[in-house]
């Protein structure tokens, strides 16, 4: 079992409201791709050597970023939660709709994995490709925010039916479901104030249900697309690291996939610490459209999940 070496009863702070941990998760969410995209696909050595320690939201990268701007994580993430807002629940199709306009809009960038399933919906009309043992790349989980915001006082295997609804679309593997589920229950188990033990019993269980996962070991640096790598590196930092912001400067500075690793620590961090917690600096660089689509959709998932279990 890993055991965080950080104080973990000293951050837990039951004070934090509802509202201000899911906000918290969807800036932190857009906040962690923008930090993150930088620096994607450097190694650390390549980070160190120039910007010594990447901490600021500035831009540039492989993707040539305007300063604040998002890549697929965030924009994935937008284009579920409308769906989601719009039609009370996670339906598949209208989310594979969406995710087709999406890509119709020529985003900044698209995974491989993610536009192949697309583009099988364009042509079957499916909603979920094939169950493929080499499909367990982080696409799914990168986006599965907006679900764990409406669902979050639904039952489990209400989650669960959402979260592989809008996860098959693209990707159907179970190794990449496990890994999803995991993340959604841990933000879930943040919104409703628990302690950062409780989220690492749930990291462990995932563990021992997966050994692939194991996240005791050396730092992974350079973590590839694959969702074990991604969640091994979020783990690490998110259980080794007290605050937002070290949590944060601590993944992207892996390299590797770094903006899907800034992406989902940043919605862990966010859930578990509040909105407060996130550097005022770092939403005054992200985007402004990002920063209040992010805002609107937060409220309007909390009130899907009101009118749904009542």
């Amino acid at each position: 079992m890993f055991a965080s070496t950080t104080t973990q009863q000293s951050a837990d702070n039951p004070s934090i409201g509802l509202e201000q941990r899911a906000l918290g998760a969807y800036l932190g969410l857009a906040v962690g791709d923008a930090l993150g995209a930088t620096t994607e696909f450097l190694t650390p050595r390549e980070i160190r050597e120039k910007h010594d320690v990447h901490n600021r939201i500035c831009g540039g990268g492989w993707l040539h970023l305007k300063s604040g701007q998002v890549t697929d994580d965030t924009e994935m993430s937008l284009a579920l939660g409308q769906t989601i807002i719009e039609k009370g629940e996670v339906e598949a199709k209208a989310v594979a709709e969406a995710f087709s306009e999406w890509m119709r809009s020529k985003p900044v960038d698209i995974g491989n994995t993610v536009r192949r399933g697309i583009v099988h919906y364009r042509n079957s009309g499916e909603t979920s490709v094939q169950e493929n043992e080499f499909d367990a790349g982080n696409g799914a989980c990168m986006r599965s925010l907006p679900v764990a915001i409406a669902y979050w006082n639904a039952r489990w295997d209400e989650l669960v039916a959402a979260s592989r609804a809008q996860s098959h679309i693209t990707h159907h593997n179970k190794q990449a479901d496990a890994g999803t589920e995991a993340i959604l229950q841990m933000l879930r188990l943040a919104f409703k104030n628990a302690a950062k033990q409780e989220l690492l019993d749930i990291a462990n269980s995932l563990v021992e249900s997966h050994r692939a996962y194991r996240f005791n070991r050396r730092s992974v640096d350079n973590p590839s697309g694959w969702i074990v790598e991604t969640l091994q590196a979020v783990f690490q930092s998110f259980f080794n690291n007290d605050d937002f912001e070290s949590i944060l400067v601590d993944v992207v500075n892996r390299g590797g996939d770094a903006d899907t690793t800034g992406a989902i620590a940043g919605m862990l961090a966010g859930a578990f610490y509040g909105v407060d917690a996130i550097p005022n600096y770092w939403l005054k660089a992200l985007s402004k459209d990002v920063r209040i689509s992010c805002e609107k959709q937060t409220f309007a998932l909390l009130e899907v999940a009101n009118e749904s279990r009542h």
